[in-house]
């Protein structure tokens, strides 16, 4: 008996099968009809949700890069603490090698998925840096950073964290690690107009994070 299923379902099963595969095989070397084997559907069940595989690559970024921004919406909202630590709550949470995602990341992460890599960073930056720009102007207005990009000034802040703390982009060894979270506190405090030493604390969140 053929069994019917609704069609968000049917197409959370194409994307689930379609991480796996492009895990193990990478972007280029998966075929839709690997993605065809691995879910049990006729071709036409695939194209009627999918137009391509790359929009199968563009649902996977999409469903990523929902969860990235939900979760730092809720690490930009808790305050808790103070501003600047917000912010950088904000940019921590972009680790997007952490929770729920660390199975698909880490497959991204190949050299065979760099253009989903690419995808998911340039997302990242649309959807998270106006996020991270409220706070920022939020301390502006309170006389704690002074700073006339405030976008721009994230935009730089990001595009740093999402790189040059990603291992799997740049390699860099435990012993120069300190150096580097000096300079992005030092940088963060300059881009941002904030007093000196306001940003120390990151060094004791990172030793938090096991970065």
């Amino acid at each position: 008996m053929r069994v019917v299923k609704d069609a968000e379902e049917r197409r959370n099963e194409i994307l689930y099968a379609a991480e796996q595969l492009f895990g193990t095989k990478g972007f280029d070397g998966t075929s839709t009809n690997d993605i065809l084997e691995r879910v049990g559907i006729a071709r036409g069940t695939l194209y009627y949700h999918f137009k391509s595989k790359e929009d199968i690559m563009d649902g996977l970024v999409d469903r990523i890069n929902t969860n990235l921004i939900n979760t730092t919406r809720a690490a930009a909202s808790d305050r808790s603490v103070s501003l600047v630590e917000c912010i950088m709550n904000t940019i921590l949470s972009m680790n997007i090698g952490g929770g729920n995602n660390d199975r698909i990341i880490e497959h991204i992460h190949k050299p065979q998925n760099a253009l989903m890599q690419q995808k998911i960073q340039k997302a990242m930056i649309q959807g998270i840096a106006p996020i991270m720009t409220e706070l920022v102007q939020e301390g502006v207005e309170q006389k704690m950073f002074s700073t006339p990009f405030p976008y721009e000034s994230v935009e730089m802040i990001m595009v740093y964290a999402i790189t040059v703390f990603n291992s799997e982009v740049v390699e860099i060894a435990q012993e120069d690690m300190a150096a580097r979270i000096t300079a992005f506190i030092f940088n963060i405090e300059r881009l941002l107009g904030a007093e000196e030493g306001s940003f120390n604390f990151i060094t004791k969140m990172f030793d938090k994070e096991g970065i």
